[in-house]
């Protein structure tokens, strides 16, 4: 337990932020099990998509991921996109 008043404070607010983090984590993974999900729907697949790399755009302004991260990630749904369009 911290003796200063401001580190207990700051234990509070860090854990709002990492309760918010994990949140916006667990809506990214999900989103992205739907899309793999969506494999033979690229109507579907792309509403999804389009909905995924809006998420990873404002997480990263958010400062929830880093924006590499997020930017390797949309490149793979990019890909992942072009693959289903050939099929």
């Amino acid at each position: 337990m911290p003796n200063i008043r401001s580190a207990a404070k700051r234990i509070r607010s860090d854990a709002k932020k990492r309760a918010k983090n994990l949140a916006v984590l667990s809506e990214l993974k999900s989103l992205s099990k739907k899309l793999a999900q969506l494999g033979a729907e690229p109507e579907k697949a792309k509403a999804v998509a389009e909905s995924l790399v809006a998420r990873y755009d404002r997480a990263v302004t958010k400062g929830v991921i880093p924006s590499g991260r997020a930017d390797r990630r949309k490149s793979r749904i990019a890909l992942f996109l072009a693959k289903l369009k050939k099929k």
